[in-house]
C-alpha cells in the first residue's frame, strides 16, 4: 500500500510539469485567436480602422490583445502580444513572435479598462528596433498615433516620418492613455511555450520559421489584409 502510495505520487509529480506546460500553451493559443480577432475587428472597422494603404506599406504588425490600464493619477500600462514582419521575399508574414509593452503614463485617469493594441511599423528602422533586446516607444523610436478610416492617408509630416503608427479599441472607461515612454521587449517565455523550445524574435521575424499550429489562423488572416502579392 505504502509503495503504492509513493508510486501515485511520484507520478503525479512527474506529470505536473506536463500539465502546467499545457496550460501557458493554451494561453498562448487564446493570446493568439484574441489578436486574430482585434486585426480583422480593426481593419473591417471602414470609419475609424486602419487604413488600407498604410498596412500595405507597413514592415512589421504588433497586435496586443486585452493591454491592461490602471491607475488614479498615475497610470500603468502593461499587454503580452505578438509581432509579424514581412518575410524577405517580400511576399507573405513571418511566424508570430511574442512580445510584451510596459510602461507608465501621466494625466487624467481614474479607474481601469483593458484596450486593444496594433502598432505598424513602418519602416526598416522601425523594424531594427523591433529586432532588439528592448525599445521605448517616442524615445528609441519615433510614434505617432495613426489616421484612421479605410481611405484615410498620413497627411502630416510626423506621420509620414513616424517609424510607428498606433492604433487602439477602447473597452471599459479610461482618459489620457499615452503610449509614448512605453517599452517594448521579446516575450521569451511565451516564444517557448508556442515554439516548444527557445527561439529568439529575430530568428522568428528574419528566417522561415515555421508558424506553429496555433498561429495558423492570424498569419493566415494577415496574408489575406496585405500579403503584396
Amino acid at each position: 500500500m505504502r509503495t503504492a502510495f509513493f508510486t501515485i505520487l511520484a507520478i503525479g509529480a512527474a506529470l505536473a510539469p506536463l500539465a502546467t506546460a499545457a496550460e501557458r500553451e493554451s494561453k498562448v493559443a487564446d493570446r493568439l485567436n484574441a489578436a486574430t480577432d482585434v486585426l480583422n475587428d480593426m481593419m473591417r472597422a471602414s470609419d475609424k480602422g486602419i487604413p488600407q494603404d498604410l498596412l500595405n506599406r507597413a514592415q512589421c504588425v504588433v497586435i496586443v490583445p486585452n493591454m491592461k490600464n490602471a491607475g488614479f493619477v498615475f497610470g500603468a500600462q502593461y499587454g503580452r502580444g505578438f509581432a509579424m514582419c514581412r518575410r524577405t521575399t517580400g511576399v507573405g508574414w513571418t511566424a508570430p513572435a511574442a512580445i510584451r509593452i510596459e510602461g507608465g503614463s501621466f494625466g487624467l485617469q481614474i479607474g481601469g479598462s483593458e484596450k486593444d493594441l496594433i502598432l505598424l511599423v513602418m519602416n526598416r528602422d522601425g523594424m531594427n528596433r523591433l529586432l532588439s533586446d528592448k525599445f521605448t516607444l517616442g524615445g528609441d523610436a519615433s510614434a505617432a498615433a495613426g489616421p484612421v478610416g479605410r481611405d484615410a492617408t498620413a497627411q502630416t509630416d510626423l506621420e509620414l516620418h513616424a517609424e510607428i503608427l498606433s492604433y487602439s479599441r477602447s473597452r471599459g472607461i479610461f482618459g489620457g492613455l499615452t503610449l509614448n515612454g512605453s517599452t517594448l521587449r521579446p516575450d521569451e517565455p511565451s516564444d517557448r511555450d508556442l515554439y516548444g523550445h527557445a527561439v529568439t524574435n529575430r530568428e522568428i521575424l528574419t528566417s522561415n520559421v515555421p508558424a506553429p499550429p496555433a498561429a495558423a489562423t492570424l498569419e493566415h488572416d494577415l496574408n489575406r489584409q496585405s500579403s503584396r502579392k
